[in-house]
């Protein structure tokens, strides 16, 4: 645990989220997930949060095992195909990650994803918000669409709505 990360966590209030992803960037990250979904037969979620919990950052919990926690509590994992996909930020390390289900894990692999991980980071580095999240969508949206090409009109089963913790 490095004294530099507790500090950035401890003085990363939620409102900063909100500076980040105003309104209208949520909305627009909610039809872009719905605009994707629709080419295939996946399902993603966004969650964004802006620091960790006391208790949690004193125990040194990574980004990647809080994201693990997000998926689960958001039930990214219950889709009837294992298809769904949740891309995560922790905002006060500008940290991404994403959580595959293992349907498309197995399919994918984890080389895709941390690619697109990078790439969103060094545009949150810059301050483009909106456009990371758009850039890791239509990313995450091109692996699923390879994979679950879409059949049909399906049913939508897992919420479009960014999750702000």
């Amino acid at each position: 645990m490095s004294l530099a990360r507790v500090i950035r966590h401890l003085f990363m209030p939620p409102w900063r989220v909100r500076v980040a992803f105003p309104a209208y960037t949520l909305r627009a990250i909610e039809t872009a997930i719905s605009e994707a979904e629709s080419a295939h037969a996946g399902e993603i979620r966004f969650a964004v949060e802006s620091a960790l919990p006391l208790v949690p950052l004193l125990r040194g919990q990574s980004a990647r095992h809080r994201a693990l926690e997000v998926f689960s509590h958001l039930r990214v994992w219950d889709t009837e195909h294992n298809n769904g996909v949740l891309i995560y930020l922790l905002l006060a390390d500008h940290d991404v990650e994403i959580v595959a289900d293992r349907g498309v894990h197995a399919r994918v692999g984890g080389e895709g994803w941390e690619k697109i991980c990078r790439e969103m980071e060094a545009s949150f580095r810059e301050g483009k918000f909106e456009e990371a999240v758009q850039h890791g969508i239509r990313a995450v949206s091109a692996h699923l669409a390879r994979h679950y090409p879409a059949q049909g009109k399906g049913r939508n089963e897992l919420d479009d709505r960014p999750v702000v913790l």
